[in-house]
């Protein structure tokens, strides 16, 4: 019998030391931490390989880190040189294979057709997506392969073996392949879900693949639950398109921020980056949401239904009433969304809309700040205390894009 798997996925090991390593190749071979920020309270978000095994990892401080690994590099995080080595890797997979769909900065699938799906040939290939992104980027990066007959199948197998592995899963040697992971160790089951199989009597992986779907519809509370569960098992399971719904930054104010004022500041500078992002991918906001959390009073918050703009003039406009409205004692945090996104296209002339339209004027700033550099032209007062990549962070489910940065 042939064996045949349809899904490559590819994680990039420690990507964000990994990145400080090809930077500087001085560090491959020595621990890195990365962190936040380049200051002295600022905790890891990543480390490399050799960091990782003696016990640094996400959250760790900086002094508890030389603890546990003495001699360690610290170097802040870049969030524009990772995204440039993001679309690097990208560019050498393509040259092997074409990708499917980016997951993440650091995580992407590809398809398999015909004779590729054959699992020999199958294993050269991710062999051969491996040394590409090894020669034609830098030695620092490597990566590990899964392949298998689902997304979910593939990434758990390009997790198995780290740095560098490259391994298959297919039903016939599931669930044993599979039972030395924790429940919460597959993508999808977080702590919350992980209590909910507990309390339904289900402790373990094996458990979890020999569960009745319906069971694990009921379980999860939706259909999700089934999709996820066939997807284990190596079937075809056909997952709804998400939609856009909404554009939204945050930050955790520094030290020179955390003032009523320099939080207020803060607010209106996430929100001219969202407006940018508005124009640029083709949105309206019908909806504006301000949060904030505070010390003592926890989050607070205020937003509303708004007519839908993309006016950078008229969004600030609101955020001032919203403010107004909800003065915050000691913040230490801030965040803003955009939501109920509609198309351009979508979108119907409001007949109590103000006369002035300043769509034009706002395409004008994004255009002299793309050519000249961030903030060249401002929508009034910066915080006092200036923070790199505001609005332009990597996040989960988001890379940041090239203008992002120049806005």
């Amino acid at each position: 019998m042939t064996l045949r798997v349809s899904t490559l996925f590819f994680d990039m090991n420690s990507f964000y030391a990994s990145v400080a390593q090809a930077e500087e190749p001085a560090l491959m071979g020595r621990p890195v931490g990365v962190l936040t920020t380049d200051a002295p309270g600022a905790a890891c978000i990543a480390a490399s390989i050799d960091a990782k095994r003696r016990g640094v990892g996400m959250g760790t401080r900086q002094d508890e880190a030389r603890r546990l690994c003495p001699g360690i590099v610290f170097r802040p995080v870049k969030h524009d040189v990772c995204v440039r080595y993001h679309h690097a890797i990208l560019q050498a997979v393509e040259t092997v294979l074409p990708i499917h769909r980016v997951w993440s900065i650091d995580e992407c699938s590809c398809l398999l057709t015909g004779s590729q799906q054959e699992l020999s040939r199958a294993m050269q290939i991710g062999h051969d997506l491996q040394q590409a992104v090894l020669d034609r980027v830098s030695p620092a990066l490597r990566c590990s392969v899964g392949l298998a007959p689902t997304r979910l199948l593939a990434k758990l197998a390009a997790g198995l073996e780290k740095p560098g592995g490259l391994h298959w899963l297919l039903p016939h040697v599931l669930p044993d392949r599979l039972a030395h992971l924790a429940l919460d160790d597959l993508p999808g089951v977080s702590w919350r879900m992980k209590a909910r199989l507990e309390a339904a009597g289900i402790t373990d992986v094996p458990a979890l693949y020999h569960l009745d779907p319906k069971r694990a519809r009921a379980i999860w509370g939706n259909v999700a639950g089934e999709r996820f569960l066939r997807e284990l098992r190596g079937e075809t399971v056909v997952w709804p398109e998400t939609h856009r719904g909404m554009i939204g930054h945050g930050q955790v104010l520094t030290a020179g921020n955390k003032t009523p004022e320099g939080a207020r500041l803060v607010a209106r500078r996430l929100l001219v980056k969202a407006a940018a992002r508005l124009r640029r991918e083709g949105f309206h906001a019908r909806s504006l949401h301000l949060s904030v959390k505070c010390a003592e009073a926890g989050y607070i918050g205020h937003g509303g239904d708004i007519r839908a703009t993309q006016d950078t003039f008229f969004l600030l406009e609101v955020l001032g009433r919203y403010w107004t409205a909800l003065p915050p004692h000691r913040p230490l945090s801030v965040s803003v969304t955009l939501g109920g996104l509609v198309p351009d296209a979508g979108v119907s002339a409001d007949l109590f809309a103000p006369a002035q339209d300043r769509r034009a004027l706002c395409a004008v700033v994004d255009r002299l700040n793309q050519r000249f550099g961030q903030d060249t032209v401002r929508y009034g007062q910066l915080p006092p205390h200036h923070v790199p990549y505001t609005g332009a962070k990597i996040a989960f489910g988001r890379i940041p894009t090239a203008e992002d940065f120049l806005e």
